[in-house]
């Protein structure tokens, strides 16, 4: 990858994928859109990744779209030069988790609620800010934030346009913790680790699927999604090797493939 606005590098199975814009403070353009987009597709196409980091250079994590250029920068979407398919963080079958390491304004903050987990600074300043600039929240804000803190709470922050610090976003449950400004890395590190080194790839990636598509499936749907989904995993190497693990009190080695394996188990819907 050819990648100018975007940084990508791999460590221990843990796929750190940065915004690297930090003399604009990591505002969004079309350029850093396609990046992150074909950075995500290539942790997700590497079996080696098992979770990946979303973060921000600099003391920002994305100050919202950039406005240099008046309120075109609301349209960067139309200067997009990606032909492929446009990949966010739900979309991936590896947990994504943002490390939220400054302010988040805008896109700055939809683009991460698509993340599966959030950590955030304290003292980050996170804003709904579209309102406030005559345009609206993206990227299915008006589905996920109700869902995530509810909809009164989730009304406020939408319809106000008001800061709140990272501190706030946790007490909301907007962010899973807000941590020291430099602890922000370190924290979301050490989950994706635990991803990488005690989990089993497929088992990860079905019940992020699971969790996303469950946005629109009814409690019944999913019980006998789960119960299909189990009985077909527990005759799996993966399974057989977990239980044999435990027992052994060993670090257990998957063998099965998120790409190749994970693809056979439908979460929701018949099969």
């Amino acid at each position: 990858m050819d990648l100018k606005t975007v940084l990508y590098a791999v460590t221990d199975g843990v796929a750190t994928v940065t915004l690297n814009r930090p003399e604009a403070m990591n505002a969004w353009t079309p350029q850093l859109s396609d990046e992150l987009t074909m950075a995500l597709g290539a942790a997700d196409t590497d079996d080696s990744v098992r979770a990946i980091i979303i973060t921000g250079a600099g003391k920002a994590f994305c100050a919202g779209a950039d406005l240099s250029g008046g309120e075109e920068g609301f349209r960067g979407g139309e200067a997009s030069t990606y032909d492929g398919p446009r990949r966010w963080p739900h979309h991936t079958s590896k947990p994504v988790i943002a490390a939220i390491n400054g302010h988040a304004v805008g896109v700055g903050i939809t683009y991460p609620m698509l993340a599966d987990i959030r950590i955030a600074s304290e003292t980050a300043k996170i804003q709904y800010a579209m309102v406030r600039r005559g345009i609206l929240p993206e990227l299915g804000s008006h589905v996920i934030l109700p869902r995530i803190i509810g909809f009164s709470r989730a009304a406020e922050l939408l319809l106000t346009g008001r800061m709140l610090s990272g501190t706030e976003a946790a007490e909301l449950g907007l962010v899973s913790r807000a941590v020291p400004a430099g602890e922000v890395l370190a924290a979301a590190m050490e989950i994706a680790r635990d991803i990488a080194q005690n989990t089993a790839p497929v088992s990860v990636a079905l019940a992020k699927r699971m969790m996303w598509e469950g946005l629109n499936t009814g409690v019944d749907e999913m019980i006998a999604a789960e119960g299909r989904i189990i009985s077909k995993l527990a005759s799996s190497p993966d399974s057989v090797e977990g239980v044999r693990a435990f027992f052994e009190k060993r670090a257990p080695h998957w063998s099965m493939s998120v790409n190749d394996d994970a693809p056979v188990f439908r979460a929701v819907g018949k099969g």
